[in-house]
């Protein structure tokens, strides 16, 4: 199974910078969750971690092996990203058989039984699809694929909230029967909490976080109650430990980093949420933590 690694890769377009000295390395058979605002450089990453897009400095390998214009190691990554790549005038089946002559593993009939639960017609050309039905055309050929590196980049776009669910529990039975390493790079990341096993955030082009996602949710907690009795709450902690306020009338909550001490019964407690958590870490240093 694939392992990647970045080595001090930097991508420029021009005068602006889109990722910058990136070191990571992505381990197999692992289902990530690459978080970061827009214009973070999420997609540039995946773009050259796919070979769509070279760096301007740095290297990308799988097992070892450069990635540029390598067919044994591209052969093993599949990215699903928002632009369509086939031509649109494909029926979905075509696509499935295009994508069959690349991928050795291609499952078709996971692939129709895929769509069958969708309502989704193979026969249908991708361009009289709309926006949700190709997504979902994408992801079950993503799926389908076979291949050991799996990337989905805004993958539910366009979807239903009865659609995102489906997806979601697809990733995870897929996942469970034909393991592969998986990077999900989304701005839902509440929806997707449940299926990212490690998070990557990325913040002005450079990681600023790489852990286990338990642990990223281990590093505060929330409190909430009647305002008087947060406020009372909060005087004992540092400044700098409050991460985020949320005032809703007489009641308000605090997001805190570290470990939580003595809660007074007349307080709720939670851990953080991965979204929180990742809302907390990327407005650090902008003066914006209440927002």
């Amino acid at each position: 199974m694939a392992v990647i690694e970045f080595k001090g890769v930097t991508k420029t377009f021009g005068k602006n910078t889109a990722l910058s000295g990136i070191d990571l390395t992505l381990r197999e058979n692992c289902i990530y969750g690459l978080l970061g605002r827009n214009g973070a450089g999420k997609t540039t990453l995946l773009n050259i971690a796919s070979g769509r897009a070279f760096a301007t400095s740095g290297t990308v390998t799988v097992d070892g092996q450069d990635l540029t214009e390598n067919d044994n190691a591209l052969g093993k990554i599949h990215m699903m990203g928002e632009q369509l790549l086939f031509d649109p005038n494909l029926s979905i089946k075509k696509m499935f058989e295009t994508s069959a002559l690349f991928y050795k593993d291609f499952d078709m009939k996971y692939a129709e039984n895929l769509c069958g639960q969708y309502g989704l017609d193979t026969g249908k050309k991708l361009r009289k699809l709309s926006t949700g039905y190709r997504t979902i055309a994408k992801f079950v050929n993503a799926l389908a694929c076979g291949a050991e590196v799996i990337f989905l980049d805004e993958p539910v776009l366009g979807l239903d909230a009865n659609h995102r669910d489906m997806f979601y529990r697809h990733v995870i039975e897929r996942y469970t029967e034909k393991p592969a390493l998986y990077v999900i790079s989304t701005h839902l990341i509440e929806e997707a909490a449940s299926l990212i096993e490690r998070a990557v955030v990325i913040k002005d082009g450079r990681i600023i976080l790489d852990d286990e996602a338990e642990n990223l949710r281990m590093m505060g907690y929330s409190v909430s109650g009647k305002a008087s009795d947060v406020d009372r709450y909060v005087s004992g902690l540092n400044a700098g430990d409050v991460l985020k306020t949320d005032i809703l009338g007489g009641l308000k909550t605090v997001s805190v980093r570290g470990k939580a001490g003595d809660i007074p019964d007349t307080l709720e407690y939670t851990p953080l949420n991965l979204q929180t958590m990742f809302i907390c870490l990327t407005n650090e240093g902008e003066g914006n933590d209440n927002e």
